[in-house]
């Protein structure tokens, strides 16, 4: 079963990321912050990662960066989510090395979808 890490500071997104993963047949992790977020992937890393941009700390971008700076981490598929739907954040996103990114409100079936594609390219 693949594993994985929703990071959010929101209770409720990361409630209902957490419901919807689980029912995709994902086992789930959660995280509230960056610096927990890299703690957790530290001790055991997850299969993909549903990362929040805005984060209390450290940002989501920053702890993209960190990850793709870690010749262990480099490779795990990483989908950034945001409220902020702007252009340039997208384009930073994906420069800094997300694999996808996903504005909420977003589909749940078009996420689990994204996230199915990505584990099977990773496997």
């Amino acid at each position: 079963m693949a594993k994985v890490l929703v990071v959010d500071d929101e209770p409720n997104i990361v409630l209902s990321l957490e419901f919807l993963m689980q029912q995709a047949g994902f086992e789930v992790d959660t995280a509230e912050d960056g610096e927990s977020a890299l703690a957790r992937i530290a001790e055991a890393a997850p299969d993909l990662l549903l990362l929040d941009i805005s984060l209390p700390g450290i940002s989501g971008f920053d702890v993209l960066e960190r990850l793709r700076a870690d010749p262990a981490h480099a490779r795990l598929p990483i989908v950034m989510l945001t409220a902020h739907g702007r252009e340039v954040e997208r384009e930073k996103g994906l420069a800094l090395g997300a694999d996808d990114y996903v504005t909420k409100p977003f589909s749940t079936q078009a996420l689990v979808e994204k996230v199915k594609t990505l584990l099977a390219e990773a496997s």
